[in-house]
């Protein structure tokens, strides 16, 4: 008898309603957005058994008497059947879960959700879930594979994906949908299904077509079409015995096809054209429950029973037949060798012949098998795959539905190694995805670009952070850009080409100071433009023909360059282009991504050559810029924040990761900035999601950085995470002024503060702990002025071995650099006076820039030897606590130096060795109040000592034994004291100290040459240059001073020597040399130094040399 309609029925109110049948078909299952579930006996039960499960039930799944619903409280509840008591809730999402289903034997449920996750749950066990991200909008539909290996599911985001449930990765994804923001602005709701039994096709419904894909090739197979079928197709429902596959359409249509045949056998129309939203198959008989999306349940019945009833009998006992032999085709192809009675068909079934869709006549089935018994196999299969078979039976009870079995003769090598990643798509840092109708193209430390494509307007809105850059602009968005960027010079805008228009890179460059501020270029026929960003003076875009193509701002067309796989993404900054590309194709959910780093400025050159990016597992990238300061940067979607470490070797440091400070697992934090100074990172905060929504505008969060050391909870690892965030945020000091910038020097000095006081905070903890070698590793990354510190500290801690053994780690390097500085002095000669004169107490700004010249740092060597002494006097008060070591109890220092090498001094002044303190005030410093000094060495030294010295050479180490415990020895062999007997002479000399304190606190320094030649010619030099202020005029003194023939200058040098008359074996003994002095007078001073007992030299590194250049100079 023919189908017939039955009258549709009111179930729930108005909205999206679904429905189900129970295991037996006994009863209809429907839920709707008033937050019932009912029960219904049949189609004319007038008092359904109905209950509430919440506000709105989105959807609902019945099977082994478990019903389980999707609520619009965020969760899957899970009820009793058919009581309907609440059973627990099987899992939560932040946002409603739109689609519920079971798999084949009911132990696990899918859900997909607004927050665009896809979950797996055990029901029995609701802790065992699996997490299925990749979406970028909310989740349509979903499938379950018969055989549970595979699960599909659609999106918003106009993909539809299969994932592999074992590994949780995408095996493939068809862009097959329109795009949309929402499931209410969503033209259809996608509810696609797999082929009962063997899983072999996977149906979709797109626009008015059911296109079917073949399982593992992937392959659109066919596509199942009717001319009644006028709206799209909005769901697709197979049989049970998956001959016949049923749709609705969003118009009231259903239309069903025969799979054997291909024909649509049931046409049927909704009696008002309403929306189908809920298909439902009886599972023994031929109907169709359906409903609609004003709440109304209708059901069809008696599909395709055109025949007889004894013809649907045959047919049936055919199927069945043909059901308990399925697989055979298997066995002629040569595709797969299993029992019949294998629960779980072979992976590569879907292999064979064409004619697998089409039942094979049981007749022609019977000549392959010998018996009906369900172990049969024919013989000559038994006796060639014999081995196999026993591998097969172990095999059968794999998770993954995938018998690992050899391949046999006639088939192709199965692989089930780990399985390639989809590449992910090009995108622009700081946007939000193309397909939203409001969505950010960029959001960056500049401002924001907005794009608007909605029905009523197609525009683009500029904001900036700084209004004083430029003011905010609305353009229109004729050309249908996709893709922004912004800088403090232009806005930069590019569109993907039609089957009319090229693609177009569009630049508006505003602080042009001409008239025509924009320009617009093609690009060739078939490239498209992939990524785009703007630097100093400069933009580029990368193109879908494996080039980068750079242009000026005014729109030249400047170098061009392949890459060697497609660009992931692009980002500039000032003279800097950092190019992220595919590489490679990764494996098991890994991206294979290389950076290349450029330099595009007047010295053109590639920092980064196509290294690999380094990605946390399973990861992809999601943003890549600069900080403000000029260090390349990159996050990944596990939230790791990653930095350039300029200072290891162009190497990557994760910084932060995002992922710690969200609250729920669905949270996200959207980079739109990075600082390291202050050391910020800005981000936007998105409860449920990965990016956030144009309105309301999104608040901008500040996270600090945290570094992935060992043990940070404790002191000692805290202190060391501390420490090496501040060197690595720094880098970019030594980076920015070596590329000509001018740098706040207060704020380095700030930071090598702030490194030292950490590093003498460990070595205090070190030397608590009995820890002395770690001491010594400590001291090593200290700076001049600290192991001074550091020695003294040990000193008054009793560990009198330790400082002995910085003492001689310090003489040792500081004769390794005086070494290396004697070979290079030859070639520099020309430089050596540039320091010579200018150690007055009048001050220059001099000492708060950057000394990085070496010729300047050789010279002050030679300017060093007489201004040893003097320097004690300009600050008493770190005079106090620093007495010379090498005078006495160090045979390390008897060491034969270079005629080059002299004393190391700090910026904090030189102690005299032959002054003793008269100050019987000082006490033994306790442990814990040794750093209350730190500031004033510390300010001191950081302004005149560069990061940069400091890495590039290791410290040359000048140790300090402390003042009230020891005095200097004045006997020849003072080397050979003990520690024991300095003690002593503490106390036996107090009168001799006060005598000498009175002495060198009336002797002031002297002034140089340089001084009395500057203050008779400063007249001269002001008339010529009137402006200059006091650094200035220093500088254009020296320079006019060097100019002076040797034999003047020595005559200024005599007149300044004439000046002193004060002591003058102390002048002999601290002579200045001028740089025309022969090396003859500098062996006569040394031997002069040691009949006056002076202390023993040492020689001077650099970072003692830039102390010395910025004390010479620093404002009285």
């Amino acid at each position: 008898m023919p189908s017939a309609l039955k009258p549709m029925r009111y179930g729930h109110t108005e909205g999206h309603t679904d429905v189900c049948f129970n295991d037996t078909g006994s009863c209809i299952v429907t839920c709707g957005s008033d937050g019932d579930v009912r029960i219904w006996e049949n189609l004319d039960d007038d008092d359904p058994t109905s209950f509430n499960v919440g506000e709105k039930a989105y959807s609902c799944a019945l099977k082994n008497g478990r019903l389980i619903t999707a609520v619009s409280n965020n969760t899957v509840q899970i009820h009793t059947f058919p009581e309907g008591a609440p059973d627990g809730i099987l899992t939560r999402f932040t946002m409603n879960a739109n689609h519920i289903i079971f798999n084949s034997d009911g132990t696990k449920i899918a859900a997909g959700s607004s927050d665009f996750m896809v979950k797996v749950v055990e029901v029995t066990d609701s802790s065992k879930q699996k997490t299925f991200r990749g979406h970028d909008a909310p989740v349509l539909s979903l499938s379950f594979d018969p055989r549970d290996v595979y699960l599909a599911s659609a999106s918003c985001d106009g993909s539809v994906r299969v994932w592999k449930i074992a590994d949780q990765t995408c095996t493939t994804s068809w862009p097959l949908l329109q795009k949309c923001n929402d499931v209410i602005n969503a033209k259809s709701i996608c509810r696609l299904g797999w082929q009962p039994g063997n899983g072999k096709l996977l149906a979709i419904p797109v626009d008015k077509v059911v296109k079917l894909y073949r399982r593992e090739t992937w392959d659109s197979q066919f596509d199942l079409s009717d001319t009644f079928i006028t709206q799209t197709l909005n769901i697709v429902a197979w049989s049970p015995c998956g001959q016949y596959l049923a749709a609705g359409s969003v118009d009231g249509c259903i239309v069903v096809w025969n799979m054997e045949s291909q024909k649509c056998i049931e046409r049927m129309k909704h009696e008002k054209k309403y929306t189908i939203c809920g298909l439902a198959w009886h599972p023994k008989y031929k109907q169709i429950a359906y409903t609609d999306t004003e709440g109304n349940l209708g059901l069809l019945e008696n599909i395709g029973d055109e025949k007889k009833s004894n013809d649907k009998v045959t047919s049936t006992a055919t199927k069945d037949y043909n059901d308990l032999f399925d697989g055979d085709d298997d066995y002629l192809s040569g595709d797969m060798i299993e029992p019949q009675s294998s629960p779980k068909t072979g992976a590569n079934e879907e292999d064979a012949d064409d004619d697998d869709l089409k039942p094979t006549s049981g007749h022609f089935r019977r000549t392959t098998i010998i018996d009906d018994d369900d172990n049969s196999l024919d013989i000559g299969m038994i006796k060639a795959n014999s081995s196999l078979l026993e591998k097969e039976d172990d095999d059968d009870d794999q998770t993954g539905g995938f018998p690992a079995l050899p391949p046999s003769s006639t088939q192709q090598p199965f692989y089930d190694g780990p399985l390639p990643t989809p590449r992910q798509k090009p995108f622009q840092s700081g946007s939000t995805p193309a397909h939203l109708m409001h969505r950010f193209m960029v959001w960056n430390s500049v401002g924001i670009i907005r794009c608007y494509n909605d029905e009523q307007d197609n525009a683009i809105d500029i904001e900036f952070h700084d209004t004083s850059v430029h003011h905010a602009t609305h353009l229109l968005n004729s050309l249908n850009h996709t893709m922004a960027d912004l800088s403090t010079e232009a806005i930069l805008l590019a569109c993907e080409s039609t089957e009319e228009l090229a693609s177009k890179l569009h630049c508006i460059h505003f602080n042009s100071w001409d008239a025509n501020k924009e320009w617009t270029v093609d690009m060739p026929k078939d490239e498209d433009i992939e990524a785009i960003c703007l630097g100093q003076g400069w933009a580029a875009c990368a193109t879908s023909a494996l080039l980068v193509r750079v242009f000026t701002v005014g729109g030249v067309q400047k170098e061009i360059f392949s890459l060697p796989g497609p660009v992931v993404s692009m980002a500039g900054h000032g003279e800097q282009l950092m190019v992220i590309y595919h590489r490679g194709t990764g494996f098991d959910g890994d991206q294979c991504l290389g950076v290349q780093l450029m330099e595009l400025g007047k010295k053109k050159k590639q920092i980064l050559h196509g290294d690999p990016l380094s990605l946390t597992k399973k990861s992809y990238l999601i943003w890549v810029g600069f900080s403000a300061e000029g260090t390349p940067c990159y996050v990944d979607s596990e939230g790791i924040v990653r930095i350039l470490n300029r200072g290891l070797g162009n190497t990557w440091i994760p910084v932060c990761n995002t992922r710690e400070h969200c609250k729920g697992k669905s949270d996200h934090y959207w980079v739109v900035g990075i600082h390291e100074k202050p050391q910020q990172l800005r981000c936007i905060p998105c409860k449920g999601a990965r990016f956030p929504p144009t309105l309301p505008r999104p608040a901008v969060a500040i996270l600090s950085f945290k570094l992935p050391y060992c043990q940070v909870t404790t002191e000692k690892g805290q202190m060391e995470e501390q420490y090496w965030r501040s060197v690595v945020f720094h880098n970019h000091v030594d980076y920015l002024s070596k590329n000509g910038y001018e740098l706040d020097e207060s704020a380095k000095s700030q930071a090598v503060k702030e490194q030292q006081e950490l590093l003498m905070k460990l070595f205090a903890l070190s030397c608590k702990l009995e820890r002395e070698f770690r001491c010594v590793e400590l001291a090593d990354l200290m700076t001049q002025n600290v192991v001074n510190l550091a020695i003294k500290y040990a000193s008054r801690s009793r560990k009198l071995n330790l400082a002995q053994r910085l003492s001689e780690m310090a003489v040792e390097k500081a004769s390794e650099l005086a070494a290396a500085l004697e070979d290079e002095e030859e070639e520099e000669e020309d430089f050596r006076k540039h320091l010579n004169a200018g150690y007055s107490n009048s001050a220059t700004e001099w000492r708060r820039q950057p000394v990085r010249n070496v010729q300047q740092d050789q010279e002050m060597e030679d300017a060093e030897e007489t201004d040893a002494y003097e320097e004690v006097e300009e600050t008493p008060e770190v005079h106090k606590e620093r007495p010379n070591p090498f005078s006495k109890g160090v045979t390390s220092a008897e060491v034969t130096t270079p005629k080059s090498v002299v004393i190391a001094s700090s910026s904090q002044g030189r102690v005299n060795p032959f002054k003793v303190s008269s100050n019987k005030k000082d006490p033994v410093v306790p442990s814990a109040n040794v750093l209350d000094t730190m500031s004033k060495y510390s300010k001191k030294n950081c302004s005149s000592s560069s990061q940069a010295v400091n890495r590039q050479s290791p410290p040359v180490i000048k140790p300090l034994i402390p003042k009230p415990k020891f005095k200097q020895a004045r006997t020849p062999n003072s080397s050979e004291k003990t520690v024991e007997e300095r003690e002593e002479k503490a106390g036996n000399e107090s009168h001799e100290v006060k005598i000498t304190a009175q002495e060198n606190t009336e002797n002031r320094r002297p002034k140089t040459g340089f001084q009395m030649w500057l203050e008779e010619n400063r007249a001269n030099i002001l008339e010529d240059n009137p402006d200059l202020n006091e650094a200035e005029l220093i500088k254009e003194g020296m320079s006019r001073f060097r100019v002076l023939s040797s034999e003047e200058r020595m005559v200024w040098t005599e007149k300044a020597k004439g000046g002193t008359v004060n002591d003058s074996a102390e002048d002999k003994k601290r002579k200045r040399p001028t740089a025309d002095e022969d090396e003859v007078k500098k062996s006569e001073e040394q031997k002069s130094e040691e009949l006056n007992l002076s202390k023993k030299t040492k020689p001077l590194d650099q970072s003692a040399n830039v102390k010395l250049s910025a004390f010479a100079f620093k404002q009285s």
